[in-house]
């Protein structure tokens, strides 16, 4: 299978199913030299293991991480970091029924078109389970990053129609409400609203932000590696998101060019916008102020309400889906969306340190 790597100089490559022994990640172009453990992962892959709330899947998993390579004496050695996370919950049998009908909103009819095959326990390589491999890859990204004081902060701005407010912003209810929403007024409304939608045997879409500080300007290149396209390709690229906003987003369409440009000012000798609406990126290469980003994330299609499909035979049927199933993918989804932004500015980040001739300088002359 192709598509299951990312990145120019700081790649990763996930691996593993959601029913199989294990997933994991590859993670190469990693700095020598950083101080590194299992810790720092396991920080991350807390946030989004399964089990924890009311409103998440009851399929339980420690997600406990073991780093089979790439560190030596607590430091990055420069060579692939090679981290596994054992399944041990698997109820594979749940899923057996659907081996011979298509799931709406799933994976499993494009699957069958593409290989003539699945791995229909829990969807697969498609799972949910598979972004495992991201957040560990994206800790990894994240510490890199602080050393250069970037910091990557991202939690749920909106759950079916309740949304957050800013003057709200509370940055532990991220960690503490079980929507990861900074609202906790917000959080107690979402709450309600899901606990309507699982009487209604029926499940929940939203939005979850992200916001990145400290990225200097210059970051991506112009035409097909655009800092705000490799954003959106790698936020994207998470199964449940249907569409990605950078700054004002789609609300740009409804603006007059007066309204959306951000100036230009002076602020302590230094170049500032004295807006955002674009988010942090102009013209694809990061302007130095907060990027800011947006993920839309669909409702999780695996509800038990009776759905409409087709078999394997060609046969129209109607089918109630059993199993473990989140109601909203949301809140677990926050951390990989962050995951795949620090990722991607790292990424970036390291392909701009050859830009200019006296960067290389400054490496290699004395």
């Amino acid at each position: 299978m192709a598509g299951s790597s990312l990145g120019i100089i700081f790649q990763l490559t996930t691996w593993g199913e959601s029913h199989g022994a294990a997933l994991g990640v590859v993670v190469d172009g990693c700095p020598a030299g950083l101080h590194l453990n299992e810790g720092d992962i396991q920080t991350y892959l807390n946030r989004r293991k399964p089990g924890q709330t009311k409103i998440s899947t009851p399929r339980k998993e420690a997600d406990d991480v073991q780093i089979l390579s790439g560190i030596f004496e607590g430091k990055t050695t420069g060579t692939p970091i090679s981290m596994l996370v054992k399944n041990t919950s698997q109820h594979s049998g749940d899923y057996r029924e659907i081996a011979g009908y298509y799931r709406p909103g799933h994976a499993d009819y494009t699957f069958d078109q593409k290989y003539g095959f699945r791995d229909y326990r829990g969807g697969g390589r498609s799972s949910g389970r598979e972004t495992i491999g991201r957040v560990a890859a994206g800790a990894v990204a994240a510490k890199v990053l602080s050393q250069f004081g970037i910091q990557l902060c991202a939690y749920t701005k909106s759950i079916g129609p309740i949304t957050v407010s800013m003057e709200n912003f509370d940055r532990k209810a991220i960690l503490e409400t079980p929507t990861a929403m900074p609202d906790r007024n917000a959080s107690s409304l979402a709450e309600k609203y899901l606990a309507d939608c699982m009487k209604d045997y029926d499940s929940a879409g939203g939005v979850i932000e992200c916001v990145i500080d400290g990225v200097p300007a210059g970051l991506g290149d112009p035409v097909f590696e655009k800092l705000d396209a490799n954003l959106a390709k790698a936020v994207m690229s998470i199964g449940a998101v249907k569409a990605v906003e950078i700054g004002d987003g789609t609300d740009v369409s409804l603006h007059h060019g007066s309204t959306n440009n951000d100036s230009f000012r002076i602020q302590d000798g230094r170049i500032v916008k004295a807006s955002n609406h674009a988010g942090g990126i102009l013209g694809g290469i990061s302007d130095g102020s907060r990027i800011i980003l947006r993920a839309h994330v669909k409702p999780t299609p695996s509800i038990f309400s009776p759905q409409q499909t087709v078999n394997q035979q060609g046969e129209e049927i109607e089918i109630s889906i059993k199993g473990r199933h989140d109601p909203i993918i949301v809140p677990r989804a926050v951390v990989v969306v962050e995951s795949m932004a620090a990722i991607t500015i790292l990424d970036a980040l390291m392909v701009n340190a050859s830009a200019r001739i006296e960067n290389l300088k400054k490496i290699y002359t004395t």
